[in-house]
């Protein structure tokens, strides 16, 4: 067994970064949003921003290849499946002395437990999209969709 600290943080994270609405103009300006914090970081990642199974906004920055675009697919899927974060899921997975691709029965070729994709919760509806990004380590994936995620909101865009 693994220390479940980082599995309470990341379960934190969902119940925190709640959103008022979701439309196709907020996953926009989202993924503008997550776009422009990218580029001034100069960050090498793809990102994707996905309402239903719509992908409303993507956009691949230097230092990406179409693996990060199939990264981002594999990882959704993981969140539209169980409504958690990537990492949240494949953290679950070790926490009980295991993996994702040893436990979950699922082609790991159609997903992946891995850090870098977050749920879109709606307060009053659940989950109804994704917002991710792949090119750095899983941790790292993770934090920066959190914070930029968490900057949106306390700006209101979401209004």
């Amino acid at each position: 067994m693994t220390d479940d600290s980082l599995l309470r943080t990341l379960a934190a994270h969902e119940e925190t970064l709640v959103f008022r609405r979701f439309t196709v103009e907020t996953a926009l300006e989202l993924g503008a949003f997550l776009l422009a914090e990218a580029t001034r970081r100069r960050l090498p990642v793809a990102l994707a921003v996905r309402k239903g199974g719509q992908r409303v906004f993507h956009a691949a920055l230097p230092g990406t290849s179409v693996d990060n675009d199939e990264w981002l697919d594999r990882k959704a899927r993981v969140v539209d499946r169980y409504g958690q974060s990537s990492y949240r899921v494949g953290e679950s997975f070790r926490v009980n002395g295991t993996t994702f691709e040893a436990k979950s029965r699922l082609d790991p070729a159609l997903y992946a437990a891995h850090g870098g994709v977050f749920p879109v919760i709606v307060t009053g509806v659940g989950p109804v999209g994704t917002v991710g990004v792949s090119g750095l380590p899983q941790a790292d994936d993770h934090a920066f969709v959190v914070e930029v995620v968490e900057d949106f909101l306390r700006h209101g865009y979401d209004s």
